[in-house]
């Protein structure tokens, strides 16, 4: 596996986005695998989940999304996504599938995408549906039900990511993140993750979320992955991306699979049966070449 770093202009307003590639020895290459990362962290966590799939022969890219890791600028601050806002993230992450796809013409290419990442891709597949052979969200939820509960709990407070912790032991404040204190712990000492957030960033993850909860934009023959921890807060227990998984489906998409992981936390990539987790996604996308 070679690993390069590398950066293109947004189309929006010119900021450098860093990107990353990795590259497989496998020949010949199954497909590509454009992975999306969730909010308060950056592309270098997913190096682990990386190499798993180059060993498995997928070529993997990412890119830090505006306001993390490295594609930030003097107007674009960590943990903002500047004047342009969350349209114009949404807006790299189709810029950035456009060119990988140009790159590597006649490879199917996967999104797979968590969280805040997640949200991106709900909202791209909506529009730009035909970029993709198949799309896995990870951590991911309705985001308008989910967005209800936080508003009826929150009351008029800003929501902070600590809020997800409320139903976990409170030894960093990120236990909802993983039951691994060790991954818990790293991303506690990482600079470049759990960073304060601007006060508008929060809301702004929920800016389509009355829109995505209406997917019939969505190709019917695309086929979507759904993975969860059922102890991920943005899971609901399972019923939320329950209700996310029916909503594919009631829109007409004809491959639509739930799998929910009983005791998993919220970055299942990270959890303590992340290799049973990563085999099954591999597998998924093998059976989707």
């Amino acid at each position: 596996m070679e690993h390069t770093a590398s950066s293109f202009p947004s189309s929006v307003d010119g900021l450098a986005i860093r990107t990353h590639l990795w590259t497989t020895s496998v020949s010949p290459v199954k497909g590509i695998v454009q992975l999306s990362h969730g909010v308060a962290e950056h592309s270098l966590r997913y190096e682990r989940l990386a190499t798993a799939l180059t060993d498995a022969g997928y070529t993997v890219y990412i890119n830090d999304h505006r306001g993390h890791g490295e594609s930030t600028s003097a107007e674009v601050a960590l943990g903002s996504f500047g004047a342009a806002g969350w349209p114009a993230l949404v807006a790299d992450l189709v810029q950035f599938s456009t060119a990988i796809a140009a790159e590597n013409p006649g490879l199917p290419l996967y999104l797979v995408a968590h969280s805040m990442g997640s949200f991106a891709a709900q909202e791209v597949i909506l529009d730009h549906s035909e970029l993709y052979h198949g799309v896995v969200l990870s951590g991911s939820t309705a985001l308008d039900v989910l967005a209800g509960a936080l508003a009826e709990s929150a009351g008029d407070g800003p929501v902070e990511l600590t809020a997800f912790n409320a139903a976990f032991e409170n030894r960093t404040g990120y236990e909802w993140l993983s039951r691994d204190e060790a991954e818990v712990d790293k991303y506690v000492a990482d600079p470049l993750s759990g960073f304060d957030l601007a006060d508008d960033t929060v809301p702004q993850l929920f800016t389509a979320a009355a829109r995505l909860a209406d997917p019939s934009g969505v190709r019917h023959d695309l086929p979507i992955l759904i993975v969860s921890g059922q102890d991920d807060p943005l899971a609901g227990g399972g019923q939320l991306v329950g209700i996310l998984a029916q909503r594919y489906r009631d829109a007409g998409v004809t491959d639509v699979t739930l799998q929910v992981y009983p005791g998993a936390r919220h970055e299942i990539f990270n959890e303590t049966n992340r290799d049973e987790i990563t085999a099954y996604v591999i597998e998924w996308l093998r059976t989707h070449a």
